[in-house]
């Protein structure tokens, strides 16, 4: 930014020459915004026009960036609903597991999982029989933790009756359950059984009103559905799935602070979100502009906890679900791991040893170079990883952040319990990456496509004391063209 000199007319009393230059605006700035231009101290019309422009541009990028775990769940919602999973009677379950199908973000193509949303307006308060042995999550609609079920949860992987009631509900609490009161109507239900499907489809959601005779859940297996997007926009329609959401839920459900940003640009409970053309253009750009200062944060983050070492970054910054540290929200890195991935619980936020899982990734090879789907690369992975129970590598694009679309499979993935996983001698493993597979090394192999750019995550489950202490780490991707 460059500051024109200008000369303060008329006497200034002695001693506060200083002052009165510190706290006065010069009659012309330079700013990426264009030339800003005042008479002593007064925006011109033509400067108020660009300031305006520019504030709502700046607070339309704030509310990118700070809303994108909103727009998530919204997207994630919508996307279910065109699979027929529009009640939280019914639940998707992806058999065996995940693949590169549907746009959703990040998931992993090792394990099975199910999903529904519960509607605590439509429903009031509603039940969910979690099942034995399980790992389940509640988040709510702003992508806020809710609870964990299972194992990690208060009924530490015995099965039990949890009750969720609607927000600012005075009624009756029965007996009988762990009982949770979300700040929205809308929550996001994640399940997963440890025993497989069979297990899984132990759960039970139905409202309390029906608890003594519930009718049967329906299963949806959604990844045997026709193609579907749950990834939420980067254009202006990002800010009317925002507008959906402030809609739908209780103002008290959203701080004043990021409140305050959505109602600076239109979006306001019970008010229409109607931007005229000016202000859809300023909002459109903000969306784009904002989806690339993620994208930076995501690929690129400069918080020195992100950095795990060499290339490989740490998707979940701070060690604590809410993205608290020292009592400040880490911003970016909330951005940075809503951008690419989903599901809130302190579980994937703070890792223990043995349990859960364990996450890096990295778009860059080992000269640095963003990793370039017409190349082919080999990634070493040092014998005796510290999982308890396996370990496995997939890949995503990195326009989608959803799992590769290649031609020679729906799961672009290598894992060590998949069986077909050829070890070298000292039990280490080559691992390959490109648009040609290695001779004799096919197993090892993850398609890639030219033109496109991509990246890994590397997941451990349960990981063991050497991955914490680091005295086992990861390779690079090494180029071989």
């Amino acid at each position: 930014m460059v500051i024109h000199d200008t000369s303060i007319p008329g006497s200034t009393p002695p001693g506060l020459t200083d002052a009165i230059a510190s706290i006065s605006s010069p009659d012309g700035i330079d700013t990426p915004f264009g030339h800003l231009r005042f008479f002593d101290g007064v925006p011109l019309p033509d400067t108020v026009t660009s300031i305006y422009d520019a504030l709502d541009l700046i607070r339309g990028i704030d509310v990118f960036l700070t809303c994108v775990p909103g727009a998530s769940l919204v997207a994630f919602r919508r996307g279910l609903r065109t699979l027929g999973i529009d009640s939280p009677r019914t639940i998707g379950y992806s058999d065996p597991r995940a693949n590169s199908r549907g746009l959703a973000l990040t998931p992993n193509t090792e394990t099975t999982y199910g999903t529904t949303f519960l509607d605590l307006k439509a429903w009031g308060p509603t039940v969910i029989e979690a099942p034995p042995n399980s790992m389940c999550v509640v988040d709510d609609f702003w992508f806020r933790y809710v609870t964990d079920m299972g194992i990690p949860g208060p009924d530490h992987g015995l099965g039990g009756n949890y009750l969720f009631l609607p927000p600012g509900y005075t009624g009756e609490v029965p007996d009988g359950y762990f009982v949770l009161r979300s700040p929205t109507h809308t929550n996001w239900v994640v399940l997963r059984a440890l025993g497989g499907v069979a297990d899984m489809q132990r759960t039970r959601i139905y409202p309390l009103g029906e608890a003594d005779s519930p009718p049967a859940n329906e299963w949806v297996n959604w990844v045997e559905e026709a193609p579907f997007n749950t990834v939420h926009a980067n254009d202006l329609s990002f800010f009317f799935e925002i507008d959906e959401l402030v809609q739908e839920e209780p103002t008290e459900a959203l701080d004043p602070e990021r409140a305050g940003q959505l109602a600076a640009i239109g979006i306001v409970k019970g008010t229409p979100f109607e931007p005229d053309d000016r202000m859809r253009g300023i909002l459109d750009s903000a969306a784009r502009i904002g989806a690339g200062m993620a994208r930076a944060l995501s690929f690129a983050p400069r918080d020195p906890e992100a950095s795990l070492y060499g290339s490989w970054n740490n998707a979940f910054v701070g060690g604590n679900h809410e993205f608290l540290r020292d009592g400040a929200r880490l911003l970016d890195a909330r951005t940075q791991f809503h951008y690419i991935a989903t599901v809130i619980t302190p579980a994937m936020a703070h890792a223990k040893v043995g349990a859960g899982s364990a996450y890096a990734y990295t778009v860059h090879d080992a000269r640095g170079d963003i990793l370039d789907g017409g190349r082919s690369y080999r990634l070493h992975v040092d014998p005796n990883p510290p999982v308890k129970n396996f370990w496995a590598v997939d890949v995503y694009d990195t326009q989608t952040r959803s799992l590769i679309q290649v031609p020679s499979t729906i799961w672009p993935a290598v894992a060590s319990n998949s069986g077909d996983l050829v070890a070298n001698e000292d039990g280490s493993h080559d691992l390959f990456f490109g648009p040609t597979p290695p001779a004799g090394r096919e197993s090892n192999w993850v398609e890639t496509l030219p033109g496109k750019s991509w990246f890994p995550l590397f997941r451990l489950y349960g990981p063991l004391e050497p991955w914490f202490d680091r005295t086992w780490t990861l390779g690079e991707f090494e180029p071989l063209d």
